[in-house]
């Protein structure tokens, strides 16, 4: 993983969620599995459509990106920070972040 790339864990993105903090969270899911169930005030950009999509993205904002398992993420990130966007990948992904909803 490049080294522009933080990760961020679930609960430190819940907490920056909670206080507010302006930042985008990035799901590069497919539109289907968005569909099913995704993070409130989440942007879907497909992986495969993320590089096209950059102008949609404010740069001047941190960049949470998520997915199911945190692998999409990590590729969506590198992406991202090789063009100057600040991102953080969450950990494990949506699987992880609904384990400390319940």
């Amino acid at each position: 993983m490049a080294k522009d790339i933080l990760n961020i864990s679930p609960q430190e993105f819940e907490e920056k969620r909670k206080k507010g903090d302006a930042m985008i969270i990035l799901d590069v899911r497919e539109t289907g599995e968005y569909r099913v169930g995704h993070i409130e005030g989440s942007l879907n950009i497909p992986l495969g459509q993320v590089l096209q999509r950059t102008g949609e993205l404010d740069p001047n904002k941190d960049i949470v990106v998520v997915c199911r398992s945190g692998n999409r993420s990590a590729l969506a990130c590198e992406w991202l920070a090789s063009r100057g966007f600040r991102v953080f990948n969450l950990d494990g992904g949506l699987t992880q972040w609904k384990h400390i909803q319940s």
